[in-house]
């Protein structure tokens, strides 16, 4: 059966300050949301996302606003109080949101299984027996069988070779959660890949997920070892698709991925 729909986080108050002050600026210059769309050269409902909250503004697009608002930098002032180590803060607060509403997401991981592609008794010892954390886990997995908003996202994970081999929890566990990937790659909007382990390529540096929404913008999560990070800056968005390029080079097709997957379930675990 599928998992239940996650409920939608609220939204981040640092967003929803920023949108209400940057719409009274504009409906006090009697500007209308359309004109900034062309201004700025980004769509008409974004730019109603950023005043409602839900999207996080670039500074360009800020830096424009400001201008042509007349705010004499108000406006890039109050982005630059909600940012924290070059992202607008609450950073990890998006990520949520971002992950339900894309149109695709691409999940490499090399050192566990990804959390959409878990299962609950793998996802508990990862979570250290917090059952109320593996739960949250099991809910995020309904965007892999979504029927409304388009349909379910488009999902690639790509795992490296040496998670299989890695013991999480007993022999039981790692069996059936192989068998689970396998059952995944069956769905027509997921596949998966193992990328072949060995060599020095920019992969190892850390697991990220790239997120493509419905506008084909961009908006990555990154796990580092002292915190998540969300960003949409162009530079780490070139750093992540060159790396994916490279991940890709060595990746096994999703068929023989599969092959390659059973055989470990079957020769390691059983």
């Amino acid at each position: 059966m599928p998992p239940r729909r996650p409920r939608r986080p609220r939204e981040s108050p640092a967003l929803l300050a920023f949108g209400r002050q940057m719409r009274r600026l504009r409906e006090a210059k009697g500007v209308k949301q359309e004109t900034i769309a062309h201004i700025t050269q980004v769509s008409g409902p974004q730019v109603s996302k950023i005043e409602n909250g839900r999207k996080r503004a670039t500074r360009s697009f800020v830096e424009i606003v400001d201008e042509s608002l007349e705010a004499e930098g108000a406006l890039i002032s109050l982005w630059e109080d909600l940012n924290k180590d070059g992202h607008p803060v609450p950073i990890w607060f998006d990520w949520p949101k971002i992950e339900t509403d894309a149109a695709m997401l691409v999940c490499w991981q090399h050192s566990v299984i990804p959390g959409l592609a878990q299962t609950q008794a793998y996802a508990l010892t990862i979570v250290h027996g917090n059952h109320e954390a593996a739960e949250v886990r099991m809910n995020r997995q309904a965007l892999l069988y979504k029927e409304d908003d388009g349909g379910p996202a488009l999902v690639v994970f790509l795992i490296d070779e040496q998670v299989l081999y890695r013991r999480v929890g007993t022999s039981e566990v790692m069996r059936d959660q192989l068998e689970h990937l396998i059952e995944l790659s069956t769905l027509p909007n997921v596949t998966v890949q193992v990328v072949l382990g060995g060599g020095d390529h920019d992969g190892n540096m850390g697991a990220f997920v790239l997120a493509t929404m419905a506008d084909r913008s961009e908006i990555a999560y990154a796990e580092t070892a002292v915190r998540s990070i969300t960003t949409d800056d162009p530079s780490d968005l070139s750093v992540l698709a060159r790396t994916l390029v490279d991940l890709r080079s060595r990746a096994l097709t999703q068929e023989m991925s599969c092959e390659l997957i059973r055989k470990v379930a079957k020769e390691r675990w059983t």
